[in-house]
């Protein structure tokens, strides 16, 4: 296909040329090509085929020798990495047809057209007048395939011969019923229900089947588009339409005399309707026709008459270039049933146009935008008229699923300057949309929506010069793996990967034997993991179906050929050994996807192998050195010296997958069988065949541990390999599971073969149900990441893929609405439920009684987390778990049998889930991980799980279960306490305290409480401590008293967050010096809710009671008499002198209260304790007479560190006291009057100055612990390290700031000194001046 050009002889002319393409050489034994491609002067490269391919030029046999046959052992190591895999073999009645087909025919007039569909993974083959269409995902030969017959007027005007590229004459387009829209989830659903639209690019004959897979109804409907649009017929295939058959010929007969051919088709269902789709075909001529397909015919319209020139809708009128718009794909290949447009990209000779198409609800097609992607701006897309540039053909046009990026396949016609030899370049040019770009479907858009991804990537930058017809036969795939990659097709049947791979364009040409035939398509095999695409997979003409791994296209990828003008051939045609010793250092490496966002930053791509650990030749000799002595302990038992001779190999320098007896114990355990054939299908899991391998599996991995142990490397291995030796032995624990779920599977089949009509049944009926469905299941999912397994059967991979048995876990967590539908009975769905459950309790069960026979093997577990504690294991256990309490919960019309069904399997499950979670929890905590997202999963899903099934279990006992229940005598609660024995027990193991609780209330047993209370002793408490809290809420504190009496120190721990109901529990234990501090703390408490009530004492508007001041002086009062109780207690004095302080406090807060106003402000203070700051602030801020001097009193009870730390706050309270008398006016009194001393002290005794100073630094002033004068002094002078410019050290200094200290100070220093000495001034004789 892609070949290089090469030079000609100058006396050569384009003439001459074109007649030495006709000599090619007739018995060549390679793929069937074109005569036209190559001339006889070119075939002087040595080894090289004929098609010029630029695939290493190896000899190839025939293609019957590459499929693998089935008794062959398949192991990756066998296989060549570079060579397509095999994957499934064409169904029996398509090799029939053809066989036939090609008796009938002359070779020369044969031939067979075909295709896939990636979205319902459909292919197909028309040979003669037959459709066969069948899944390319099936592994047996006898899988189910459609046979369809083409209608005999529409076979009449096919072109049926080989003089064209265009051979395959016939487009088809798959409209799936089942589903219009992507979900996340990616599983392998059959399809089975599709429409197909077939029509025939040169007559334009339209085929319309309306559903495949219906057994009846299944006729299709016929319409042929003709270039003038009143001659477009349309009929049913029975005939029934009012035209003839004869007439219908005769204007097929004019209609296409000169009319140009279809190019490109495309469908999609109509939203609302059954069975109605519309169609879309552009021609060569500029065209766009649309179809209206439904069961009873099709409807036929030109939408545009010339579609490169097209303003919107309406037919246009100017003419484009021959043989475009070449291809129309849809914008987005999944759209959803709720939205009734779609959108669809068309390629025209210079740019991508873009049409909106409204389904219902009448069917309109208008343009939304167009970009030019051919013209003179070179970053827009591709720069015309360089020099040598004669001619660019966009070829095809392709767009990724998420319809962001899109790519176009273009060749260039160029010619050489210097040497005028002429040549053409293949290169792809990716788009996509501008950020911040917003496309209406209301109206046109007239900026630009695309902009280049990349830079333009080469494939071939001089190839052979084609002709036009050739150019136009290449088609375009995109999304496989490697990521980034591209995959393409020409009309004489070869198909080329490009991958841009380091820095530059690597080609892979799928190359098979002469007896392949054609490549027919190509498409991508889709993967199971979300968001990502698999293998590449081409259909061929007679060899089947094969994939590409995305490795072979990694290392067998050459670059592309160039011409070179100093010898024949190409400057860079390497041989395919040359290759390989380029890349062979990647031989045994996992490739990696390379993501095409690299391109974004220019031509720099990352390696596509990163982060891998790349085996070196030393573990490959060591992994040989170990298979060969363990090949000899098998046939001899001995193993002389292989301990020493393994650790010089360097064995043990890996730990992990990476492990060679990791691998080797891998490959132990994951052989594929030699006689198992993939001609059988279902019916291999039905023999005997599955369970001898099995076991020889089994015999083997256990001969290898004793290989291990007798030559010794098990302890080096337990000493320095934890983790290598854990992953050997969990292979024998998935082998035991895996064991032991075949034989669940044949008790299944055995059940189901004893039902009722079992006469009838047919193999597929015995093995199906919900572990048959997942065993298929998981076995695709391996099939389709590994393609080596492709041509396995689905039951083959799963039951030989034993080290992958965790991918159970993983399919039931993605995809278990596969295996339960919804749509499904609820009898069915409990059914399939139950059997998954048992499935999983199977494998966990047999995965444990190997790991106890075993446990002397093991190595000591701390840090290691067991496979089935894996999160994709928790994950999967938990969605099949969820799912059965959904039905439990919503199947309340169900019978009490198949409900008692459904819990015992969940009750069982539930036990394997809350053990896995706590192993996984166990690991972590060793490993000192963070585990809290971990705790609060097993928590959340352990109630969840238990409430429900203790509630499953009242329900049964309220119904009277007496199929459960051994004496219908008994009491409810008897069969209550029977049939909550286990779940008890399951709770108390993983500490789930409320369903424990919730057994002991309902049971009413006391007893039971206390003996688990004793039993359950966890971190936080254990059981007593949930059983205190469930007693305080409930606020039943006479019974949680009562614990008291035996649980003494656990109710005191929880106490401790009470301190309501402490002090009581402290008075019991005759700690009365605690329960005297208890109770004073909790009167001073700040918290609302610090008082409790009892049940019987709450009411419904005061749910939590706030305590009053009376409540807090009561509760002091007794925690009083609690000091006093505790006796001769050294600290019993300190507090009660503490408790009277705070009484004091308390009288002084009621007192304030009264005094001032009554306002909403002050009713809700009134219900709240101030703290001793609060009271005094809103002393000052009343400016109250009588509240000037009470704030003193507060102080005065406080204590000596609040009177310190709170010291401005008591200079405030002294300025605000010398402002409540009027000094000025006792001034001029004083003088005006003459007051004498006795006079003088009866006046100055009624100001709040006076006053104040005999309450603190009177004879009889009373203070808590220090007096005033420590904190602030009298007088001045009183301050010997006072500094003298300190103006606010005493209360002298402060009164100095007075406003009327200048004139009536003297009297205002009389009066607290007075104040402090007013005892000692009444027997003195006189008073003595105030200096």
């Amino acid at each position: 296909m892609f070949s290089p050009g090469l030079k000609r002889s100058k006396l050569s002319s384009r003439k001459e040329r074109n007649l030495g393409q006709n000599l090619a050489t007739p018995d060549s034994p390679v793929t069937p090509y074109t005569v036209n491609r190559k001339s006889a002067h070119e075939t002087s490269i040595p080894d090289r085929p004929n098609t010029g391919t630029p695939a290493p030029w190896a000899p190839r046999l025939s293609v019957l020798a590459r499929i693998p046959p089935a008794n062959k052992n398949e192991k990756g190591d066998e296989l060549d990495p570079i060579k397509p895999v095999f994957v499934g073999e064409f169904p029996q009645v398509v090799h029939d047809e053809q066989t036939s087909f090609l008796r009938k025919c002359l070779p020369a007039d044969v031939c067979i057209s075909g295709g896939m569909e990636k979205g319902t993974c459909l292919s197909w083959i028309i040979c003669g007048n037959k459709i066969f269409i069948w899944s390319y995902l099936s592994s047996a030969a006898s899988k189910k395939c459609i046979t369809l017959e083409l209608p005999s007027d529409v076979l009449e005007n096919a072109d049926v011969g080989r003089n064209s590229y265009h051979c395959n004459n016939w487009l088809l387009t798959v409209v799936n019923w089942n589903s219009t829209s992507k979900g996340t989830n990616k599983v392998p659903k059959d399809c089975y229900s599709a429409g197909i639209v077939l029509c025939n690019q040169k007559t334009r004959a339209v085929v319309y089947w309306s559903d495949i897979f219906a057994d009846v109804g299944n006729a299709p409907v016929t319409s042929f588009a003709s270039s003038d649009e009143s001659l477009v017929t349309s009929s049913p295939i029975d005939g029934n339409n009012t035209t003839s058959r004869q007439q219908q010929r005769s204007r097929h007969g004019m209609s296409f005399i000169g009319s140009s051919s279809f190019n490109s088709l495309i469908a999609s269902a109509i939203p609302g309707t059954q069975h109605v789709c519309v169609a879309l075909a552009c021609s060569s001529s500029g065209e766009l026709w649309q179809f209206y397909c439904s069961p009873s015919g099709i409807q036929c319209d030109k939408v545009y008459q010339n579609i490169q020139n097209s303003q919107g809708t309406g037919i246009g009128q100017l003419v484009g270039s021959k043989g475009y718009p070449r291809s129309m794909i849809w914008r987005l290949r999944y759209f959803s049933v709720s939205d009734h447009n779609r959108q669809f990209l068309l390629l025209t000779d210079r740019e991508i146009q873009c049409f909106n198409i409204k389904l219902c609800p009448d069917i309109e097609v208008s343009k939304l935008w167009s970009q030019e992607i051919v013209g003179n701006d070179g970053d827009l897309g591709i720069k015309k008229d360089l020099a040598g540039q004669k001619r660019i053909w966009p070829l095809d046009l392709q767009v990724d699923d998420p319809g962001k990026v899109i790519t176009v396949l273009v060749a260039t016609f160029c010619k050489d300057r210097v040497s005028s030899s002429s040549y053409t370049q293949y290169s792809l040019l990716t788009m996509q949309h501008k950020s911040g770009v917003r496309v209406s479907i209301s109206s046109d858009v007239h900026e630009r929506v695309l902009e280049k991804k990349a830079p333009i990537q080469v494939i071939i930058p001089k190839a052979r010069v084609e002709d036009e017809d050739f150019l136009f036969s290449m088609r375009l795939q995109v999304g496989g793996k490697p990521s980034g990659s591209t995959i393409i097709l020409s009309g004489d049947g070869t198909a080329t990967v490009s991958h841009y791979y380091r820095n530059s364009t690597r080609l892979y040409q799928f190359d098979l034997p002469y007896d392949a035939g054609k490549v027919l398509d190509a498409s991508v095999l889709p993967s199971t993991d979300d968001g990502e695409d698999g293998a590449w997979v081409v259909l061929t003409e007679k060899a089947g179906i094969w994939a590409i791994p995305e490795k072979a296209v990694v290392l067998g990828g050459v670059e592309p050929p160039e011409r070179s003008l100093s010898r024949k051939g190409s400057s860079n045609e390497g041989s395919a050994q040359e290759e390989r010793r380029n890349l062979m250092f990647a031989g045994n490496v996992a490739p990696r996807r390379a993501s095409s966002d690299a391109w974004d930053a220019g031509d720099r791509q990352p390696p596509v192998m990163t982060g891998i650990i790349r085996r070196t030749a030393q573990d490959e000799e060591s992994e040989a050195l170990l298979g060969q002595f363990f090949h000899e302990f098998l046939i001899s038992g001995k193993v002389d010296g292989s301990l020493e001779k393994l650790k010089n190999s360097g064995a043990f320098e890996r730990d992990g997958e990476t492990s060679i007896f990791v691998r080797t114990s891998k490959s132990i355990v994951d052989t594929l069988a030699k006689h198992w054939t993939t001609t059988r299908g279902a019916e291999i899991v039905s023999l005997g065949i599955i369970s001898a391998q099995l076991m020889d599996k089994q015999q083997k991995h256990q001969k290898f541990l004793q290989f291990l142990a007798l030559s010794k490397c098990h302890e080096e291995l337990c000493s320095g390999q934890r983790h290598s030796l854990q992953i050997i032995l969990e292979h024998g624990e998935k082998l035991s599971a895996i064991i032991q779920l075949r034989e669940l599977q044949n008790v299944i089949s055995q059940n189901r073969s004893t039902g009722v009509g079992s006469t009838h049944l047919s193999s597929e009926t015995l093995i199906s149900g919900a572990l048959w469905d997942l065993i298929q299941l998981v076995g695709e999912r391996a099939r389709r990441n590994t393609v080596l397994l492709m041509d396995r059967d689905n039951a083959e991979v799963f039951y030989s893929k034993v080290s992958d048995f965790d991918q159970v876990f993983y399919c039931l967590e993605r995809h278990l609405e596969y295996i339960i539908s919804l749509e499904q009975p609820v009898e069915i769905q409990i059914q399939r439920s139950c059997e998954l459950s048992n499935a999983c309790v199977t494998i966990f069960r047999a995965a444990m009684d190997y790991k106890n026979e075993y446990h002397l093997w093991y190595p000591p577990p701390e840090g290691l987390t067991p496979w089935y504690c894996q999160l994709v294991v928790r994950n999967g256990l938990w969605s099949i778990a969820s799912f059965m309490l959904q039905l439990l919960k919503e199947t309340s019309e169900l019978d009490v049998s198949a409900k008692s069904e459904l819990y015992s399997h969940l009750e069982a499950l539930t036990e394997v889930l809350l053990e896995v979670s706590s192993g996984a929890i166990t690991a972590k905590i060793e490993r000192g991980e963070e585990h809290k997202g971990l705790l609060n999963e097993y928590w959340s899903r352990r109630d969840a799980l238990l409430d429900s099934l203790y509630q499953q279990v009242k329900g049964l006992v309220e119904a009277g279960n007496q199929d459960i229940t051994e004496s219908i005598e008994e009491n409810n609660q008897e069969i209550l306490r029977k049939l909550s024995s286990s779940l008890l027990s399951t709770s108390k193991q993983h500490e789930a305290y409320q369903t424990m609780w919730n057994i002991c209330c309902d049971l009413n047993d006391s007893g039971l409480l206390r003996n688990l209370m004793h039993e359950s002793v966890g971190p936080r408490g254990g059981f007593s401590y949930f059983v205190f809290k469930q007693l305080y809420e409930k606020k039943q504190f006479s019974k949680l008293l009562r614990l008291g009496e035996e649980f003494q120190e656990d109710l005191s721990n929880f106490l401790n967050h009470h301190r309501d109901l402490l002090w009581l529990h402290e008075v019991f234990l005759h700690q009365f010096s605690a329960a005297s501090e208890t109770l004073h703390i909790l009167a001073l408490s700040q918290e609302e809710d610090s008082i409790s009530t009892t049940e019987d004492e709450t009411d419904a508007d005061h749910a939590n009671p706030v305590p009053t001041l009376a409540d807090r002086r009561r509760i002091l009062n007794l925690s009083m008499i609690a000091a006093f109780a505790a006796g001769k207690d050294p600290d019993s004095q300190p507090k009660v002198k503490r408790i009277e302080a705070d009484l004091k406090i308390l009288r002084l807060q009621e007192e304030i209260m009264e005094v001032l106003p009554t306002d909403d402000t002050m009713q809700h203070v009134e219900k709240h304790l101030l703290r001793p700051e609060e009271l005094i602030e809103l002393c000052l801020q009343s400016r109250s007479r009588e509240l000037a001097l009470q704030v003193f009193d507060v102080f005065a009870w406080t204590s000596s560190s609040f009177r310190k730390s709170h010291r401005n706050l008591l200079e405030e309270c002294w300025k605000n006291a010398a402002d409540q008398d009027p000094w000025s006016q006792l001034y001029e009194a004083s003088v005006t009057e003459g007051w004498s001393d006795e006079e003088t002290l009866q006046q100055l005794s009624q100001t709040i100055l006076f006053q104040a100073s005999n309450r603190c630094y009177g004879p009889k002033a009373e203070t808590i612990e220090e007096g005033f004068d420590e904190v602030l002094p009298l007088r001045q002078e009183n301050l010997e390290a006072a500094s003298l410019n300190d103006k606010r050290s005493s209360v002298e200094a402060i009164l100095m700031q007075h406003r009327d200290f200048p004139y009536a100070g003297k009297l205002m220093l009389t009066a607290i000194m007075l104040g402090c000495v007013q005892d000692h001034a009444k027997k003195e004789e006189g008073l003595s001046p105030v200096v």
